[in-house]
């Protein structure tokens, strides 16, 4: 393959930051009542869940070889996440309960790290003697990345250190033992996560040598001769025996800046684009940014799900060839809608491109939070678009990377609404609530209020103590066609740079922006080479997709179909599924009782009118056990 090497700096005046979470007040009819819920009882759930399946208390390093079952190799993520939403919860809502159980638990790793700053509940008390001897298959530095996010998380939240100088003190100590000098072992992670988290370490910390770590895994990954064949043949395995028959399974089949096409497992894949995102960002490398680029545009022109679910096979949790998106198999794990997120909103650092941000909300209004009940206490690991009623949420998972990862990313949902540079305040997200954020020398409050996703309408409100000059961006949606806006009760018609609708002027305090964005009922209609969906529609009104379940249809979903020139009623019902929309009209239903009993006959069977409903496909599964359908057929 012919290297793709860009090496000239990225120069862009949309080059943003995240406004950090602890800054955004959020105060939203949809989404304040999740993050209550998650904080009241899914972190609970999760602490318990850790607790009693012996996630915490393995880090005691007390395991001994009589004893059944040892900790897994990968436990240690799951108590890290936790520690993660835990932090970001304490940082807007002070629970001295839950700081305590963070504390302990911070303590019990402290007890654990080795003399030479090493920390995993698995390899220290189990099999020491084989620690970094297979970095393809056990996890060690995914581990060690997902510590060293709580860690930060937790610094930031709470101010304390105590975490903070652990982890920097175990990342010194992995720099130590990885890279290309002598006696180094020029390895990285099968797992990808440990380099996103250096680079969050490094900026929090300050500290370049995180960053530079970063680096070297993301750029040491896919090199010849290839480090996984080298510590197979170390551990006398035969290399053909790797389950994944290939190492586009976790990225490494070649160099990352060569790469153009999305490949593998879906989570790993999305963690490694952020941190290459990251770097691109910290370093102004072209690059890695085209790299990014390039895989972005395979992922989303042939392997997304209208639910912004990604990765469609359960034989690798990832990808599989172009257009392959079945929808009742439809693997879509929770955790790579998650990592999309992530992904996206890295690349909106790069560029306040809307293609991103449009992404970004897809999965979260619908793949993200599909994945977690209403209650906030039962997920699905996979996300398929159709069921025959046999799918169902579970309280936890022996593998349970998805629970803890929707609650982190709940409980930090802050951090992805706004973007700032020194000129720009760009909005990402509609969320009802204000956030603080600085713009050169200008402090700046902003405030929205808006019914979203269920109304278009939305107003900004600005806060300044002097007069200021910067841009705001307020994103037009791609699923609106036609965008209104106003200041101060005067039309205008703001430029459209990159799907952002673009106000130069100079601010006054108290200033008032409203945008109306169009949201009617949209088909939506799919490539023809996705075959599983050929003559078939799918329905989104705003950011929400909708599917139609069981109890408030005709049994067997598929016999149903969709006229053309249907006329859909939207209501909202404040008593169903949280208050959500419904959307309803009249399709048409095949009549079994039309039928002569055979098996196969000469004339098609005949047809009803009936009528339907359709929900967010987010809150399906939340009732009675029932069947669903996304993808309906069009008459």
């Amino acid at each position: 393959m012919t290297a793709i090497i860009d090496t000239k700096p990225i120069v862009s005046r949309s080059t943003l930051s995240a406004v950090p979470f602890t800054s955004v007040k959020i105060q939203d009819k949809f989404w304040s009542e999740r993050i209550r819920i998650n904080r009241e009882a899914t972190i609970p759930a999760g602490y318990e869940q850790c607790k009693s399946t012996g996630r915490i208390d393995a880090i005691r390093l007390d395991w001994k070889p009589d004893q059944e079952p040892a900790p897994h190799i990968f436990w240690d993520s799951d108590v890290a996440k936790w520690l993660e939403a835990a932090s970001y919860s304490l940082a807007t809502h002070p629970d001295a309960t839950l700081e305590g159980q963070v504390d302990e638990v911070i303590a019990l790793l402290a007890a654990s790290q080795q003399p030479d700053g090493y920390i995993n509940s698995y390899f220290s008390a189990v099999e020491p003697e084989k620690r970094w001897s297979n970095l393809r298959d056990n996890h060690e530095l995914y581990c060690a990345g997902h510590l060293i996010e709580g860690a930060v998380a937790h610094f930031q939240a709470t101010g304390k250190r105590t975490f903070l100088d652990i982890m920097s003190r175990y990342s010194d100590y992995i720099a130590s033992v990885f890279g290309t000098g002598e006696g180094q072992k020029a390895g990285y992670c099968g797992h990808e996560e440990i380099e996103l988290a250096l680079v969050k370490l490094g900026r929090v910390t300050g500290e370049q040598r995180f960053i530079d770590l970063a680096r070297y895994f993301v750029d040491q990954r896919g090199q010849q001769p290839h480090y996984f064949d080298e510590e197979a043949c170390l551990r006398g395995d035969d290399l053909s025996h790797f389950h994944a028959e290939g190492y586009t399974y976790n990225q490494s089949h070649c160099p990352v800046r060569e790469q153009a096409k999305i490949t593998g497992h879906a989570v790993r894949a999305t963690y490694l684009y952020c941190a290459m995102a990251d770097l691109a960002l910290e370093d102004g490398d072209a690059g890695l940014k085209r790299a990014c680029e390039r895989i972005w545009d395979d992922l989303i022109s042939t392997k997304m799900y209208i639910t912004g679910g990604i990765g469609s096979s359960r034989h690798n949790e990832g990808f599989t060839t172009d257009y392959d998106l079945p929808n009742e198999s439809a693997y879509a794990e929770t955790c790579a809608a998650i990592g999309l997120v992530f992904w996206a909103h890295r690349m909106l650092h790069l560029d306040c491109d809307s293609r991103y941000a449009d992404v970004l909300e897809r999965a979260l209004y619908n793949g993200v939070i599909s994945g977690v009940s209403l209650d906030g206490t039962k997920f699905f690991y996979e996300n398929p678009l159709a069921s025959h009623g046999k799918h169902h949420r579970q309280a936890w998972f022996g593998c349970a990377c998805c629970p803890p990862n929707i609650t982190r990313i709940l409980a930090s949902l802050g951090g992805y609404v706004y973007g700032t540079n020194e000129t720009q305040l760009a909005v990402h997200l509609y969320v009802a609530g204000e956030a603080a954020v600085q713009l050169g020398e200008h402090a700046v409050t902003i405030r929205q209020s808006t019914e979203y996703p269920w109304d278009g309408a939305v107003q900004v409100t600005l806060g300044l103590t002097d007069k200021a000059r910067f841009e705001l961006k307020l994103r037009q949606p791609g699923w609106a066609g036609s965008a209104h806006v106003t200041v101060n009760g005067e039309n205008i018609t703001p430029k459209n740079e990159r799907g952002y609708l673009t106000i130069d002027r100079e601010w006054s305090n108290g200033d008032i922006i409203t945008l109306q964005l169009d949201m009617p009922v949209t088909r939506i209609y799919t490539n023809p080479r996705v075959t599983a969906d050929a003559g078939r529609v799918a329905l989104q009104r705003g950011p929400i997709v909708f599917c139609l379940e069981g109890i408030d249809n005709v049994p067997e979903l598929d016999r149903l179909s969709l006229p053309r020139d249907v006329q859909w009623e939207t209501q909202f019902a404040p008593d169903l599924l949280g208050g959500v929309i419904t959307l309803n009209g009249k399709g048409s239903v095949l009549d079994p009782a039309s039928w002569t009993g055979s098996l196969y006959g000469t004339q098609p069977p005949a047809s009803k009118t009936t009528l339907l409903t359709a929900i967010p496909y987010y809150a399906w599964e939340n009732r009675a056990a029932s069947e669903m359908l996304v993808w309906l057929r069009e008459d």
